[in-house]
């Protein structure tokens, strides 16, 4: 299944990159995919992070996720997708602050792996080219503070007894804390 997601996903985002850059955007769902993979996270998951941005940012709709790879992983992307692109970021971000609240804990993992993987790749941008990374996002720098900072709060408290969870949610938390301080 994580194969076929990759070959899915891949020809999904052919032509895209990552804002700001020239790295192909299929180097973003396997980031996620090696975080999920080295937390001990089950294959749908795994397939669910390669996919995660294929019905955002592309016109695969979730029942073609569900008829190739199964109710549980349309139903992981769906969930760790922003229902509304339209909508305002201020919006779309406390939507998801929201969700993740009462989310289970599979889209806890799935959310805190995609979010890593961007705060790693920001943190990385900065170190080569400072401060004018932050002109690629659609909101400042302070705006993309509070929301990382909003995520590690929520992830901290919905850590629980998972340990592989809350590893996870330490390790967002320390790139969070590189990043803004």
């Amino acid at each position: 299944m994580i194969f076929r997601a990759i070959e899915f996903a891949a020809r999904a985002h052919r032509d895209h990159y990552r804002k700001g850059t020239r790295i192909p955007y299929i180097v973003h769902p396997l980031n996620v995919a090696k975080i999920l993979i080295e937390y001990g996270c089950p294959e749908d998951v795994v397939a669910a992070g390669i996919l995660h941005d294929t019905t955002e940012d592309t016109p695969v709709t979730l029942e073609e996720i569900r008829k190739e790879f199964g109710d549980r992983v349309a139903k992981l992307v769906e969930a760790a997708s922003e229902p509304d692109k339209s909508d305002t970021w201020e919006h779309r971000k406390n939507h998801t602050i929201g969700y993740l609240k009462t989310a289970p804990v599979d889209v806890l993992i799935l959310s805190c792996a995609d979010k890593l993987d961007n705060v790693k790749s920001i943190n990385e941008d900065v170190e080569k080219d400072g401060e004018s990374v932050w002109g690629r996002f659609n909101r400042p720098k302070d705006d993309q503070k509070w929301y990382y900072r909003s995520l590690v709060e929520v992830f901290n408290s919905r850590a629980g007894d998972n340990q592989a969870a809350k590893s996870l949610f330490r390790r967002f938390a320390l790139e969070v804390k590189i990043l803004f301080g």
